[in-house]
């Protein structure tokens, strides 16, 4: 069985998979201080509650965070008795090509959802991934990452506003009933998620006009659901897009001989 584990600035998820099935994930947050032994601890319990068997083979990882790769990398070893495969190393083949400014490193989440949204759209993409940032990935025609746009997260935005203006409190994302707020938590609300809306909306119809032609937008992320529920942002809707990557780019390089 195969563990995929994707590391991102604030959450990493776990995924195990049966072949091409999923059968479990968890989420926990990004520490680089927990070590190989707290990961299995705290992975190994869960599974035991799940009353999930797994015999875990082949573990491939995706990390935002270079700072926590080696735990990781020991906890494969160390527990799964395997190599693991690590997304943006050179022995970890893509099946997708990568069309940049020369020494520029794409991030290994960026390629990873190129994977997967190419895997099962086809090209002429726009992934919206709602993470930390927010990130517009452009995938050609022919499934090549060909760069996109990076913007401040949701969040992380509204952490901004909160600690930078000392009247204005810290609130929770959400879609507000209506534009015009009429206290101080729904003005906030009504500003981030409708300025998101018309910033997703304008970098996308400008990528549109870049590229040349047609493209469908799909949304992935933390907070993707959220904005699914403005119908014309989006053609499609992706909770697990980058476990789903790192199931495909893992099948990739068994085939071609590269798992260790």
């Amino acid at each position: 069985m195969l563990l995929a584990v994707d590391c991102g600035n604030t959450n990493t998820v776990f995924a195990i998979y049966d072949g091409n099935t999923q059968i479990a994930h968890w989420r926990t947050s990004t520490e680089w201080q927990r070590t190989a032994d707290q990961y299995y601890v705290w992975l190994s319990t869960l599974m035991n509650m799940r009353g999930i068997k797994a015999d875990i083979t082949d573990v491939i990882i995706s990390s935002t965070v270079p700072r926590v790769v080696f735990n990781l990398r020991v906890l494969a070893d160390r527990y799964f008795n395997t190599r693991p495969l690590v997304v943006g190393k050179p022995e970890c083949l893509l099946p997708v090509d990568t069309r940049v400014d020369s020494g520029t490193t794409v991030g290994p989440d960026r390629l990873v959802n190129t994977v997967a949204g190419h895997a099962k759209y086809g090209g002429n993409l726009i992934v919206v991934d709602f993470g930390t940032a927010t990130t517009f990935d452009v995938v050609a025609d022919d499934g090549a990452y060909v760069g996109g746009v990076i913007a401040p997260g949701v969040n992380l935005s509204l952490e901004a506003l909160h600690h930078a203006a000392a009247a204005l409190p810290h609130v929770d994302i959400s879609k507000p009933q209506k534009v015009i707020g009429t206290n101080t938590v729904t003005c906030m609300q009504s500003g981030v998620f409708w300025g998101y809306v018309g910033l997703v909306r304008e970098i996308c119809d400008r990528i549109k006009g870049e590229h040349g032609a047609p493209m469908q937008v799909i949304s992935t992320g933390g907070l993707a659901p959220l904005f699914q529920q403005t119908a014309e942002l989006f053609d499609a809707f992706e909770e697990d897009l980058t476990m789903q990557g790192l199931r495909i780019i893992h099948e990739y390089n068994k085939e071609n001989g590269t798992t260790l």
